[in-house]
């Protein structure tokens, strides 16, 4: 299989977390103002550039050289800026989702930038250990990164009460995905736990996922979800799907109170576009 080179980011969320007021937050005033406006991944840290240019970077170490940001209509500051910036290690293009209609849609807006090419696929507002990215592009077919419990509360800034509320990824003794176990209750995810991962959407499709993408029906949520074209592209397409073990960590930048801990880890780190 050929090395992936190529990788999606969804950015087209509405932020409505990170517009939460949050007394305890300890915000700058130009962190307040984008954290206002919702756009998760522009909101500056570390060294003051914003967070997504920190995953770009990370993106570039791993042997990324195209990134497609999917964003909404309403999303001119992040296009601008990207538009404008000097780069030589990425080329950074774009794709509009017209409405946020889940994370399926999200990624089915960026099918002509993927061609007939697999490529990795991750959300926006998190920032992912450039190993595991490596090895999922490395793969050059589909697959996905399963996280272990510990190593990823050791390296992140997630509490265990969110991590909870990840899916859970199980495995065959192959080592490919044979389930997805969504938002378990405590007890089911206890029972589970020794026995699977956690998934924090960071995805390596070929071009069989927009297939199955346009497949997805509404969840419950009135969304078109990505867990559900995973399970269509499994069970109706017959793709496997690699998951790949890692214990390491994953910043999370999905609240206000994230932010603060998020710009300590990332403070001194070389950002290199």
């Amino acid at each position: 299989m050929a090395v992936t080179e190529k990788a999606v980011i969804l950015a087209r969320g509405l932020g409505t977390r990170m517009r939460r007021a949050d007394a305890s937050a300890h915000l700058d005033a130009v962190q307040a103002r984008v954290a206002d406006n919702g756009m998760k991944a522009m909101i500056p840290v570390g060294t003051g550039r914003p967070f997504l240019d920190h995953a770009l970077s990370s993106l570039a170490d791993a042997g990324i050289t195209q990134v497609c940001l999917v964003i909404g209509p309403e999303h001119d500051a992040i296009r601008s800026y990207y538009g404008a910036l000097p780069m030589r290690r990425l080329q950074v293009s774009f794709a509009t989702q017209p409405t946020a209609n889940g994370t399926a849609g999200a990624v089915s807006a960026a099918k002509a930038f993927a061609g007939a090419d697999t490529v990795l696929v991750m959300n926006g507002d998190n920032f992912y250990p450039v190993d595991a990215c490596r090895e999922l592009a490395q793969l050059g077919a589909s697959g996905t990164v399963g996280f272990d419990l510990h190593g990823l509360m050791a390296g992140s800034n997630i509490p265990e009460e969110r991590v909870r509320q990840f899916a859970l990824l199980q495995r065959d003794a192959s080592g490919f995905l044979a389930g997805i176990i969504e938002k378990p209750d405590l007890a089911t995810y206890e029972s589970l736990l020794a026995h699977s991962m956690i998934s924090m959407n960071l995805w390596s499709f070929t071009p069989a996922i927009y297939e199955a993408c346009r497949r997805v029906t509404p969840s419950v949520r009135g969304e078109l979800e990505l867990q559900d074209a995973v399970r269509i592209a499994m069970t109706e397409l017959g793709e496997r799907f690699r998951v790949l073990g890692s214990a390491a960590g994953v910043l999370d930048l999905s609240t206000r109170g994230d932010i603060e801990s998020v710009a300590g880890v990332l403070r001194g780190q070389l950002v290199d576009l």
